[in-house]
């Protein structure tokens, strides 16, 4: 499917999902989401075809025109949504499926410095509400909801809806469950327990070069 044939799908979204849309003219002129996903698809062609810093600079501008800001090495279906886009981050190796629908202040995020895929994956028709988190290299189900201001840090499953900080699955189909198996990482809690333990190793060393 070409860029254009994206964008017309992309277009025809917003009217599915916005009912102060009232016509073609009013979202081409007006619609920040739709100007930074034009704008992506054009910096998405510049950086395939190795005109990468052209395309950074083409994203940059769309960042200060839109709000928005999506790497052009990320990857994205069409169909897509940004709506109310202001603040809304996609990282290098993000890769979105089709009809996904993102509101206002989401960031698909990555959790380090790390090399090679370290951005989600967010499938077909996934909603993501105002100011969600996704950080890291996995995968968010098809059709699953991320509510507003949740922070995911996990592997999300089809049809499912997450809530909370960190992110839990409440509900999948419509059926409520339980997810208590996901915690918040503390490296502070970490660095003190690498700290006690290097502490012991020394106290051990000492002791026995007393002997």
């Amino acid at each position: 499917m070409t860029a254009m044939q994206k964008i017309k799908k992309d277009l025809a979204a917003i009217f599915r999902h916005d009912p102060a849309a009232r016509n073609t003219a009013e979202v081409i002129l007006t619609y920040s989401g739709f100007h930074a996903l034009v704008l992506y698809r054009f910096a998405h062609f510049l950086y395939l075809h190795r005109y990468k810093l052209l395309a950074r600079m083409v994203s940059a501008f769309a960042k200060f025109l839109t709000g928005v800001e999506i790497h052009p090495a990320a990857r994205i279906g069409y169909g897509v949504v940004i709506d109310h886009g202001e603040g809304v981050v996609i990282g290098e190796t993000a890769v979105l499926g089709n009809n996904v629908l993102i509101y206002q202040g989401v960031t698909l995020g990555g959790t380090g410095k790390d090399k090679g895929k370290r951005h989600p994956t967010i499938e077909d028709g996934v909603m993501l509400c105002s100011g969600a988190k996704v950080l890291g290299p996995f995968t968010v189900g098809k059709n699953a909801r991320i509510g507003a201001g949740s922070i995911v840090l996990k592997e999300v499953p089809p049809n499912a809806t997450v809530v909370g900080v960190p992110g839990k699955v409440v509900r999948i189909g419509g059926e409520r469950v339980d997810d208590l198996d996901q915690s918040l990482p503390d490296p502070t809690s970490d660095e003190i327990e690498k700290l006690a333990a290097r502490v012991s190793a020394l106290e051990e060393l000492v002791k026995k070069n007393k002997e």
